[in-house]
């Protein structure tokens, strides 16, 4: 598909455009979004990014649009999982919830950049070296073997997060959203700086994974950029509609595993079939089984469906949502920038929740009601609601 420059110019435009809008009408002026404000600009942002497949299948093919439509769907996959990370530093770092949005918004843009970046490289690579298809295929293989392995609770202090830390050095406290503050008459930087710079720099290793999965798919250079672009679009609304059920998807990372697996192979073999490396059959092609990217769809979305409805069925699952609910509700009886009947109301939304936990079965309820955090939580929530 050959796309003119002016399309790639009106694309560019356009994607700039929807950061611009949601960082001057939704991002600039600090607050924690409602869950109804989340799912409707969320959803806003999945239709733009469908409209659009839609324009590519139209004016561009069948095939093409099957190769946009199964890259959006990977990249917007890998970008759930991203999220995990993102939400560990923030926690890391004590980032409040109404600067949340700010720290996110620019992370996508530094996601964005990096990918942009890898995208190029990856396409000069292809062009010149066909035997680059092994490597990226290689790259999701490892990487999928590494996504069976558990997320590491101290992703706060991964190697990028401490590199930060040791680059920049910031004030100990927040001053609302901004990065720089004034202490004992000097102008110094605040964390939310070196927030933004750890997940800038996270964002280059997600890029990796990211990049190679989506050339798995297609070599396209548009659809590459496109699809990746528009999954990153509505992910700072993502993470706040999801927020709650990011704990509960306890099979995520085993179906991404899956996901990347089946594109590396997918990719080894489109290897095999366009070989020139001397040492692999004299440097002939090999003539193997080639995914269609129809295929690539079809196996892509079943195991993202079987991966949520696992998750959400299961008693594992369930317990973590139960955990998630039981803080969340903690945290909201304690805040004392709420009004006392919202407090009230959390404290009543705790009883009940912790009263349903108590009914998982026992392994699943210890781990549930036996966390040590879990239980100094809901123990301040009681005092607080007893000294009222």
């Amino acid at each position: 598909m050959d796309v003119p420059g002016y399309v790639w110019t009106l694309t560019i435009v356009g994607i700039i455009g929807l950061l611009a809008f949601d960082f001057i009408f939704h991002v600039r002026k600090a607050h924690e979004p409602t869950l109804k404000e989340a799912a409707i600009w969320s959803s806003i942002y999945v239709g733009i990014a469908i409209l659009f497949g839609i324009g590519v299948l139209v004016f561009g093919g069948a095939t093409a649009g099957s190769e946009y439509f199964a890259g959006y769907i990977t990249e917007k996959a890998l970008s759930v999982d991203n999220l995990f990370v993102f939400l560990i530093i923030m926690s890391s770092f004590a980032v409040p919830r109404a600067d949340q949005q700010k720290v996110l918004l620019f992370g996508i843009v530094f996601a964005l950049i990096a990918r942009t970046g890898f995208i190029l490289i990856g396409a000069a690579a292809i062009s010149a070296f066909s035997w680059v298809f092994y490597l990226f295929g290689a790259i999701l293989i490892v990487t999928a073997i590494n996504l069976l392995r558990p997320h590491d609770e101290h992703a706060g202090d991964s190697l990028m997060v401490r590199l930060a830390k040791r680059m920049i050095k910031t004030s100990d406290h927040y001053d609302g959203d901004k990065f720089f503050t004034v202490e004992n008459g000097k102008r110094v930087l605040t964390p939310m700086l070196l927030v933004i710079v750890a997940i800038g720099l996270t964002d280059i290793l997600f890029a990796l994974d990211s990049v190679p999965a989506i050339y798995g798919l297609t070599e396209n250079v548009f659809i590459v950029f496109t699809a990746t672009a528009f999954s990153l679009l509505g992910l700072r609304q993502l993470y706040f509609l999801i927020d709650g059920l990011l704990d509960r998807l306890v099979y995520l990372s085993i179906g991404l595993a899956a996901i990347l697996a089946f594109i590396g192979v997918k990719l080894v073999l489109h290897a095999l079939h366009e070989n020139t490396l001397p040492f692999i059959n004299g440097g002939e092609h090999v003539p193997v089984f080639e995914i269609s990217t129809g295929l690539s769809l079809t196996v892509i979305v079943g195991i993202l469906i079987v991966t949520v409805v696992a998750s959400l069925l299961s008693p594992k699952g369930r317990a973590q949502n139960f955990a998630a609910a039981i803080r969340r509700h903690a945290t909201d009886a304690v805040d004392e920038t709420k009004p006392t009947p919202e407090r009230a109301a959390a404290f009543d939304r705790l009883r009940e929740t912790h009263s349903k936990a108590s009914a998982l079965p026992p392994k699943h309820r210890e781990a549930v009601l036996g966390d040590e955090s879990l239980k100094s939580a809901v123990e301040r929530a009681h005092e607080e609601h007893s000294s009222r």
